[in-house]
């Protein structure tokens, strides 16, 4: 498979004086389904930003499709990112405007900002947008205003927003922690198409392991900063979980 993420030795430390990433060594293959697993506060986040450099890394290397990412400049850096959806916990919608218009913003590495939120777009951009929208099962609700929308419906939103990048990879930042399991699942679900039938890389952190064995090809977990297990899914068995999670924590399962 080919190589398209890489760290070497990447460390990440705040102002706090909290080393949030302490020598993370990684290699993500292109189709691979990574899932980061570990408590909060682990450096899943962290990490899932540093690699788009949405966080600056104090130190190591990131390359994403053979393009250094930390010593890029800000054009170069904007077309490294322009291959990556990102999708967040809180969605990051735009809550007063419409689904529509929410997933047409999918252009802004692409067109200005000007562009992109007065209404000024091309036929083809909008017969995209509800094309995304369809994938997603909300071609019904482009009208309406995302605040009315429940929070699995937003977060389809915000997958077919990031869709509109034509992008290569797709990072995800806990994007079901605020969701029910029922809901969390059906999103996951969408990652899962573009896994499955495009061939997309995605890279999810997450905090439940039943969604994991289901979707993941891999599951890269994090403790203290540091990879502790990278391998399958289906090797994570009660006593890995606890040695990632702590000796109480049990396993919610999401069927």
């Amino acid at each position: 498979m080919k190589s398209i993420i890489q760290t070497t030795n990447l460390h990440k430390t705040y102002d706090s004086g909290t080393h949030a990433l302490k020598g993370i060594n990684l290699t993500i293959h292109e189709g691979e389904f990574i899932i980061l697993l570990g408590l909060s506060g682990s450096g899943k986040s962290t990490l899932l930003r540093c690699l788009n450099r949405l966080i600056e890394p104090s130190s190591g290397d990131v390359t994403i499709l053979d393009q250094d990412v930390v010593n890029a400049n800000p054009a170069q850096l904007r077309r490294i990112r322009r291959q990556i959806g990102m999708i967040f916990q809180q969605f990051n919608l735009i809550k007063n405007l419409s689904s529509l218009t929410n997933v047409l913003s999918g252009k802004l590495g692409y067109v200005s900002l000007w562009h992109a939120l007065a209404f000024n777009h091309q036929k083809d951009d909008v017969a995209e947008a509800m094309a995304n929208l369809n994938r997603v099962g909300l071609s019904e609700f482009a009208r309406k205003k995302t605040k009315n929308l429940s929070g699995g419906q937003q977060q389809r939103v915000a997958i077919a927003r990031a869709l509109m990048q034509h992008p290569k990879m797709i990072f995800a930042d806990e994007p079901v922690a605020s969701l029910d399991p029922a809901t969390a699942d059906s999103v996951m679900k969408y990652l899962g198409v573009l896994n499955h039938e495009e061939n997309m890389t995605v890279v999810c952190s997450l905090h439940f392991l039943s969604l994991a064995r289901k979707y993941g090809t891999r599951v890269i977990a994090l403790k203290g900063g540091k990879i502790v297990f990278d391998g399958s899914p289906q090797e994570i068995d009660e006593a890995r979980f606890q040695s990632i999670y702590g000796e109480d924590a049990e396993e919610v399962e999401i069927r």
